[in-house]
Order: C-alpha cells, then structure tokens, then sequence
C-alpha cells in the first residue's frame, strides 16, 4: 500500500497561519510553534478590543453630550430623563453628531428636553 502523505493540507493549514502573522515581530512571523500562539493571542484581542471600541464610543458620545448640555444649561443625566419622557428616540449617536456639528439644532432639542421636565 502506498504511504499517504497530507503535505498539501499542511502546507496549506501552516500558509494561512503565516499570513495571518504577517507583520510580527522576531520567531513569531515565520516560527511555526511561536506563530500559532501568537496568532491565537492576537485573535483573541482582536474579538476583545472590538467590544471595547463600542464601550468607547459610547463613552465618547456621552462625554459629548454633557458638555453640550451643560453649554445649553442643563445636566446630562436631565436632558436624557427630559428626551425620555419628551419621548424623542434620538440615541447618543445622533445626539453627539448633533451637540458637534449643529449646535443650534441640539439647543433646540434640549430646549424639547426642558419643556417636557417643566410639564
């Protein structure tokens, strides 16, 4: 019987391994054993960091708009109870926009934001 030899799946498994090491650093771009791990750390940042780039952003928005809420006289925390039961479904995203490139259209809305408190 003939001795079958898998060369070209392994070849092919240790290729796509590389690629996705390219650009590292020392052994770890073209170590098998030392690539492997590092790949597999570096995927795991990867999922990890992506849920910290949302947690961020949000951050970033919120920052945004208490500094923008407390230009037009009011707290964070009451323009958001304020929109709620004004209920306005903008979220902090489109807030955020709003507070950095139209100033007055966000005046306006935490003007909404006061009128629906007083009420």
């Amino acid at each position: 019987m003939v001795r079958v030899k898998s060369t070209v799946a392994s070849h092919r498994r240790k290729k796509r391994l590389f690629k996705k090491a390219k650009g590292f650093y020392g052994d770890r771009k073209n170590h098998l054993r030392l690539t492997s791990d590092a790949v597999m750390r570096a995927l795991a940042f990867n999922y990890r960091h992506r849920k910290h780039n949302k947690r961020n952003m949000r951050k970033l928005w919120i920052i945004r708009i208490g500094i923008a809420a407390k230009i037009n006289g009011m707290s964070y925390s009451r323009l958001i109870n304020g929109l709620k039961k004004a209920q306005c479904s903008l979220n902090r995203k489109m807030l955020a926009d709003l507070a950095v490139r139209d100033p007055q259209a966000f005046s306006s809305v935490s003007q909404t934001a006061k009128g629906a408190l007083a009420s």
